[in-house]
């Protein structure tokens, strides 16, 4: 029998079963039930002195083995809490082991018994208890149906044993595991483990900014006009207003807006959307954390990355010191710095401050760049394309690049010791951006000429150039204090966080092509 010929016929089975389930007058999928305990609970609860007639319990889970043995069937019951082994016996069951033998693999059922050790030594719940007369189904039945599986889930190992074996393809491949994340949740108890991960990282990371005076807000992800990075937007129609809309690229000048209304410490965790290529670490939706402290700076933002993503590691991992990309990561501070100039100048032989369009060419054509990617890059585009090609993949231990070329950063203040450079910083782990910093640029007469040269690179065809927002500049023309700012890539973060290889292990629903 072919795998396809098999499933349809297991298919056809569950589908059987579910008729003949509801023959008996018990329904296939239930509304609720009311459990006493979960998994790891009962199995907390039991104690080796109380033999056979161990407490009482009531559980439900999904059913991740089954294996029958004539009058007697065994089941493990797993929750969000871990799994139990299920004893069933016809004497004691009476009328609701017609039930039990319409069971499959991946149902969800309530169980009511009592715990005892079988003789291999587990901690077993064995299902006992009164059937209504004339219903299998009641309140107080021992076995009860909550969800009936209809489809059986893709596992990785045999799951039946005894009478009958089935064996299931596994859930291997990552496109299916993307597409079908419920599947790959539901088989994969580590894949859950990265989400729970997940969860607890973003709440201490709220913790952390909230322990510190800062207040978490939310503003809009339609917008009018997109900025705040340099990234091709999705373009949608707000219909009423007959005008067009933007999901956001980033959540920056809104938030700046704010410390210009009196709030001095905000932040924003929330979803970005950028019309990009999708790679190991690049998603079109994602999720980015921002925020910005009134009268700091880029010197004050490296302080609070390296306590919050520092402290993130060792919340989670227990240590700063972790083994990632074939080396140790050492997440103690101070983290390593690096002059965004002096790196190139090291490795190109370039200084970027004074480096031609044409020289900045030539070293990246010297260096094996395809010349149809090279020669349609001007300005900070080249500079940008420098960086990544000679100093970015060296970058590997958690590394702050300071004072990027004023072309690269348009919402930067002036670096003070050289006006050809800005107050910015990335930091970069394992060769990837993960966080970006400024000194906030105030000065609305210097943000206006910063627009305008974006719109200039707009007009010679970068369409990741700055839009001019007329209505930031209005706000910074009310008084903006000093500040610095610093948005932090979550996602990339859990990546090294969680040791998972690409970003989509990391994104619960990660954007695909429609199937088919």
């Amino acid at each position: 029998m072919s795998g396809v010929d098999e499933r349809t016929y297991v298919e056809t089975s569950r589908r059987d079963k579910r008729a003949a389930l509801e023959a008996l007058g018990v329904p296939a999928f239930a509304y609720r039930f009311e459990r006493s305990h979960t998994a790891r609970d009962a199995l907390a609860l039991y104690r080796d002195e109380q033999g056979e007639d161990g407490p009482p319990v009531v559980i439900a889970g999904r059913i991740e083995s089954l294996r029958h043995q004539g009058k007697t069937a065994f089941a493990h019951l797993e929750d969000g809490t871990g799994r139990i082994q299920i004893y069933f016996r016809r004497d004691r069951l009476g009328p609701a082991w017609e039930l039990v033998e319409l069971l499959d693999l991946d149902d969800h059922v309530g169980v009511r018994g009592r715990l005892f050790r079988t003789r291999k030594g587990e901690v077993t719940v064995r299902a006992e208890g009164p059937t209504p007369e004339g219903s299998l189904h009641g309140p107080a039945a021992p076995v009860v149906m909550l969800a009936k599986s209809l489809r059986p889930l893709p596992r990785g190992k045999t799951r039946i044993e005894g009478e009958e074996t089935t064996v299931y393809g596994g859930l291997q491949d990552p496109e299916v595991r993307y597409r079908q994340r419920y599947a790959d949740l539901a088989v994969h108890p580590e894949v859950r483990d990265v989400f729970r991960l997940r969860a607890r990282a973003i709440a201490w990371m709220r913790r952390y900014l909230d322990d510190r005076g800062f207040l978490e807000v939310e503003t809009p992800v339609l917008q009018p006009l997109y900025g705040g990075a340099a990234a091709r937007p999705f373009v949608t129609h707000h219909n009423a207003l007959d005008m067009p809309l933007y999901l956001r690229i980033a959540d920056e000048l809104y938030l700046k807006r704010l410390l210009v209304g009196g709030l001095e410490r905000v932040y924003e965790i929330g979803h970005d959307f950028r019309n990009e290529g999708m790679d190991r670490t690049h998603n079109p939706e994602f999720t980015m954390l921002e925020a910005y402290q009134a009268y700091a700076d880029y010197g004050d933002m490296v302080e609070l990355v390296e306590g919050l993503v520092g402290g993130l590691v060792e919340h989670i991992l227990g240590t700063r010191r972790i083994e990632r990309y074939g080396t140790t990561l050492d997440f103690t501070p101070p983290f390593r710095r690096v002059s965004f100039i002096e790196g190139i100048q090291e490795r190109a032989g370039l200084d970027l401050r004074t480096a031609s369009d044409e020289e900045m060419r030539r070293v990246l054509l010297r260096r094996g760049e395809p010349a149809e990617a090279v020669e349609p890059l001007t300005g900070g585009r080249l500079q940008d394309e420098v960086f990544r090609v000679f100093l970015e993949p060296e970058l590997v231990q958690p590394t702050f690049v300071l004072d990027y070329p004023k072309p690269l950063s348009p919402l930067a203040k002036e670096h003070r010791g050289d006006p050809a450079l800005t107050e910015r910083f990335e930091l970069f782990i394992g060769g990837k951006e993960l966080a970006n910093a400024f000194s906030e640029l105030n000065d609305p007469d210097d943000q206006r000429r910063r627009f305008e040269d974006q719109v200039r690179q707009r007009a010679a065809g970068d369409q990741e150039a700055h839009t001019f927002d007329a209505d930031y500049i209005r706000a910074l023309e009310y008084g903006m204090p000093p500040a610095g700012g610093v948005g932090i890539g979550i996602d990339r973060l859990l990546m090294i966080v969680a040791d998972q290889p690409s970003i989509r292990d990391v994104i619960l629903f990660p954007a695909m092509r429609p199937e088919g």
